[in-house]
């Protein structure tokens, strides 16, 4: 399929679309015949086959598809104080209940923007991946703040790809099978954050690195409640319940408050290891709150860069580039082919404005400190239910604002159930391991080390390294090396200098 072609020859992606003249209308049998009203209209509902209602209905089970996030990016990035929660390297961390507040937030008005100038039924919120990677490795160098500023930075660099073009550039340059194994790769990470959080997969002293639960055994409530919800959540999605992770998620998390109602285990801690490894499922308080705002503009912007060095601020913005950029391009597009918004060359109608929305997606989600924001393939339950303009995704950006006065309820949900979401997630991201052709050594291999090296070395960085300088080496000493793009080399010698950055920083400093 070919992005580029769009990019290239659209003139004005924000035109309304009435004006437009390059997509065909999308009729239906029994569709209306004549637009009626102002949102009709100014959506080109009818022009699209669908109708206001349908449009109403998409939204909603988009939104319940997708809310499970408000639940998890909290539980992810957050905590409730600084034993259970990501601490940066000044110690720090992001109280949950306002990481709630902002990704509600976020979501809500970034779902808005799309809806409104991109005109596509596609809903945005933190992406998953990218705040794991925020909370699991960069915070270990850099304090909250100057995370956030990164994927600001991050954001930035992505408008300004899809404004001049250059993000058609860099998607040329990438093999296909590398974009596939990244994804891969992030979805063992997340899923490998999961089962070690759960305590389903622990360390040892002696022997293997990991090992099942204890001594090869699942011995403590908290995890086997874990188990519960990895099979109950991949039910619900095996069956194509729609919202099926939001379900799981209530459900498990009312098990775990039934599990301590009982049994009383509280938290975690060296003289209780049977307890649960967040929060305690107890609802205590008010449900509903007035949002707490206080992380909206709490961001450094080059305060990483004073931290850690130029050099490892850069690899972490190109991690950050690298993730969002291919993510998003590669869901926008299935999601456009299955709302039957393709045209023979794959393109989509406002694909410019699509590319430029999403990468303020980041800009916003890093200055809110909520992380970066990126379209949900979950957006395709709503374009199940007939979905096809942007009046959809207006409807479910009005109801992720609505969820921020909930954001209390993030307190009862256990870190063994939010567990148990990110490997389904992660199982559904290795799912694009089918792109990858392994009966050919030279893809093979590196894409085998980029997706196992991720989870292996907790870092999704060295793994898109390890895959380019490999994918250059191996492929240019199989009499290749005409095949491959400038760039690539231009990035794998990047990610040869990140790897030999402590020998080198030695040499030169002596």
């Amino acid at each position: 399929m070919s992005i580029e072609t769009s990019a290239q020859t659209s003139t004005d992606e924000f035109e309304p679309e009435g004006e437009r003249t390059t997509t065909a209308p999308v009729t239906r049998a029994g569709g209306p015949k004549a637009a009626n009203g102002f949102l009709d209209r100014f959506f080109s509902v009818t022009l699209r086959g669908s109708t206001v209602s349908r449009e109403i209905r998409g939204g909603l089970v988009t939104f319940f598809t997708m809310a499970y996030i408000v639940i998890l990016n909290p539980l992810i990035l957050g905590g409730f104080n600084a034993s259970s929660a990501p601490l940066d390297v000044t110690g720090a961390f992001l109280p949950a209940a306002q990481v709630g507040a902002v990704t509600g937030l976020t979501a809500g008005v970034l779902t808005i923007l799309f809806g409104i100038f991109a005109n596509l039924p596609f809903g945005l919120a933190a992406g998953l991946g990218i705040n794991s990677f925020l909370a699991v490795a960069v915070v270990k160098d850099v304090s909250w703040p100057e995370a956030m500023g990164l994927v600001v930075i991050n954001g930035v660099l992505i408008v300004l790809f899809g404004i001049t073009g250059a993000r058609t550039a860099i998607f040329r340059a990438v093999p296909k099978e590398l974009k596939a194994a990244i994804t891969v790769g992030i979805g063992l990470f997340i899923a490998f954050i999961g089962f070690v959080d759960s305590g389903f997969v622990r360390g040892t002293q002696s022997g293997p690195p990991v090992q099942l639960g204890d001594n090869g055994s699942i011995t403590t409530l908290p995890t086997l409640v874990f188990v519960v919800g990895l099979i109950l959540m991949g039910i619900l999605v095996a069956r194509k319940i729609q919202g099926g992770l939001l379900i799981g998620i209530i459900a498990t998390t009312a098990l775990a408050m039934l599990v301590e109602a009982i049994w009383h285990l509280g938290a975690a801690g060296p003289k209780n290891p049977d307890g649960w490894h967040l929060n305690t499922p107890v609802l205590s308080g008010q449900l509903l709150s007035v949002p707490d705002l206080s992380l909206v503009g709490h961001f450094d912007l080059f305060g990483a860069f004073h931290r850690i060095g130029l050099l490892a601020g850069l690899t972490l913005v190109f991690t950050l580039v690298f993730t969002n950029f291919f993510d998003a391009m590669g869901t926008m597009t299935g999601l456009a082919k299955g709302a039957g918004l393709t045209q023979k060359d794959g393109t989509f109608p406002r694909l410019k404005a699509a590319f430029i929305i999403e990468g303020f997606g980041a800009v916003l989600g890093g200055a809110n400190s909520g992380s970066s924001n990126t379209v949900y393939v979950d957006s395709a339950s709503g374009i199940g239910e007939g979905a096809r303009t942007g009046l959809a995704s207006v409807v479910t950006g009005a109801l992720f604002l609505g969820s921020m006065f909930l954001t209390p309820l993030t307190s009862v949900v256990p870190l063994e159930v939010a567990s148990a979401a990110l490997v389904v997630v992660g199982t559904m991201m290795a799912g694009q391991i089918r792109e990858i052709n392994f009966r050919k050594f030279d893809v093979a291999l590196p894409s085998f080390l980029t997706i196992v090296t991720m989870p292996l070395t907790y870092s999704i960085s060295n793994g898109i390294g390890a895959g380019f300088v490999t994918w250059v080496l191996v492929r240019a000493a199989s009499g290749k090396a005409r095949k491959i793009h400038p760039l690539m080399w231009v990035v794998a010698a990047g990610f040869v200098v990140y790897f030999a950055r402590g020998p080198l920083g030695n040499l030169i400093g002596a």
